[in-house]
């Protein structure tokens, strides 16, 4: 256990091919407040597998490529396993400020939240500064507008990667039974919403570069739609129209 925090902190690292990056990721990781990390690699065609096992982690791996979705899953199952307090996922392709996870697992540790998303649009004009895409920019932010809407709430991000679960959350959000690809992250958050877990955001600076993971344009407008998809069976769900089995305790 770290000193000064009495509770268990453990980041997990969904990783697919992130060879490049995944060793100068963890070196950056803080050790003074983490406890362990999990690294699951999901059936890279890499070295991702090799490094992680080379380096002082938990390494897991998949038989068979599952998604980013199912790697989650593992990732969030194994930590229970391990009687985490606190989870933080941390992408391995360096795009997320690893310093800033005591930032994020705070208002966890203060009892002030139980999901924290780590925010690229805080404060604004920070995701260009990051070097983040117009397009991307534009997409983020309509596909935000029209889920604060559904959700009826006011955050400034909701397509972030970098988040932190209190052991509650994990416990009690069924993402289990969540998809496999990467809409298992608007799920997730509308779950939190929805079952009434208390949401902060915090200012999360990134950085686009060459080795870091992006989801290439076809993929990134089929998770848009499936996005407001999820986001039509909550209403339904809510609405005690189409009941939802994501949607129910």
């Amino acid at each position: 256990m770290t000193a000064a925090i009495d509770a268990k902190v453990i980041v997990i690292m969904p990783a697919y091919n992130a060879a490049a990056t995944l060793e100068r990721t963890v070196a950056a990781i803080p050790r003074d407040i983490v406890d362990e990390i999990i690294v699951v690699d999901d059936k890279s065609s890499d070295s991702t597998l090799e490094i992680a096992r080379g380096l002082n982690v938990r390494t897991l791996w998949h038989p068979h490529n599952v998604g980013y979705g199912g790697n989650q899953r593992t990732c969030y199952l194994e930590a229970l396993q391990r009687d985490a307090d606190v989870v933080v996922m941390l992408h391995p392709d360096g795009q997320y400020d690893p310093s800033l996870i005591p930032r994020m697992i705070a208002p966890i540790l203060s009892g002030e939240a139980d999901l924290v998303l780590g925010s690229r649009f805080l404060p604004p004009g920070q995701a260009r500064a990051g070097g983040m895409p117009l397009y991307k920019i534009v997409a983020n932010r309509i596909l935000t507008v029209v889920e604060n809407r559904i959700l009826r709430t006011s955050f400034s991000e909701l397509h972030t990667g970098y988040r932190a679960y209190s052991k509650k959350f994990l416990m009690t959000v069924p993402f289990l039974r969540n998809d496999n690809g990467f809409v298992f992250d608007s799920e997730i958050l509308m779950q939190a919403v929805h079952f009434g877990f208390r949401v902060a955001e915090v200012p999360a600076r990134s950085i686009y570069f060459d080795d870091a993971s992006s989801i290439r344009f076809k993929p990134a407008l089929v998770y848009g739609v499936r996005t407001l998809g999820v986001g039509a069976r909550l209403i339904l769900h809510r609405h005690r129209i189409v009941p939802c089995r994501r949607f129910e305790p």
